[in-house]
């Protein structure tokens, strides 16, 4: 059995030194990984590489997931006394964040043009916000004002998202040919599957059968091919294939 894992234990060696090299670690690392291999090895893991990785997000995600199950209105009343403390830019904007994620979309609305005054009126993040309340509030024509100040205003800000909802927006207004531009563009810039998702709805809505199905199938194959990277966009897939099982 020892001479099974020691290769392996002198790879796995090999490869956190090389790493704590190659990424300017200290050099206590090095004499750490090679004179105490699995110590050494796990405690460099945990205390080096771990946080800020991919996998460290995932359990402060999963963490912060059961808090919100088990209290649900628990940010939001947090958020609340923080401003009755203290009326703060900073404090309105994470209020309205909040109630935007809980569905109160006029009090998100209220909060963020609260906001938005002085030398915040343009603030990218509080701006797009505006725009999601907006749109999900069934304010289209609000959305789209908003929506296309702060591309003018900050034409690099999450670019692809800000498309993404000014896309739908124009499609709600029946503006289907800019609706349709920005789709196609997003079809090969957006990072992700719900762009190709929502694209594949869109040409639904606008009957177009055959050019639905192309994007449903892309969002499959995508999604199978790439489960590592799919993480996340299980819920694009799950809806392609629903459409695509639909009679």
């Amino acid at each position: 059995m020892i001479r099974i894992f020691a290769p392996l234990l002198v790879i796995i060696q090999l490869t956190f030194a090389f790493h704590a090299f190659k990424t300017g670690r200290e050099q206590k690392w090095l004499w750490i990984i090679m004179f105490l291999p699995v110590a050494g090895c796990l405690a460099y893991y945990f205390l080096e590489v771990f946080p800020g990785s991919r996998e460290e997000r995932k359990v402060r995600e999963g963490i912060r997931d059961i808090a919100k199950a088990m209290n649900p209105d628990g940010e939001l009343k947090r958020r609340a006394e923080e401003l009755a403390t203290t009326d703060s830019v900073e404090n309105k904007s994470k209020l309205a964040d909040e109630c935007l994620s809980k569905g109160m979309f006029d009090e998100a609305i209220a909060l963020y043009l609260s906001a938005l005054t002085a030398q915040f009126a343009n603030d990218p993040a509080m701006t797009f916000g505006l725009g999601r309340a907006y749109f999900y509030n069934g304010n289209h024509g609000d959305a789209k004002l908003t929506l296309e100040r702060l591309i003018r205003n900050q034409p690099t800000y999450h670019r692809n998202e800000v498309d993404l909802l000014l896309a739908r927006t124009y499609d709600a207004l029946g503006n289907r040919d800019e609706s349709e531009k920005l789709f196609e563009k997003l079809r090969a810039s957006y990072v992700g599957l719900e762009a190709k998702y929502r694209y594949g709805m869109f040409f639904k809505n606008t009957a177009r059968p055959a050019q639905a199905n192309e994007l449903f199938d892309e969002v499959i194959r995508i999604g199978e091919k790439n489960r590592k990277d799919a993480v996340g966009q299980a819920e694009w897939i799950a809806l392609a294939k629903k459409e695509r099982a639909a009679k």
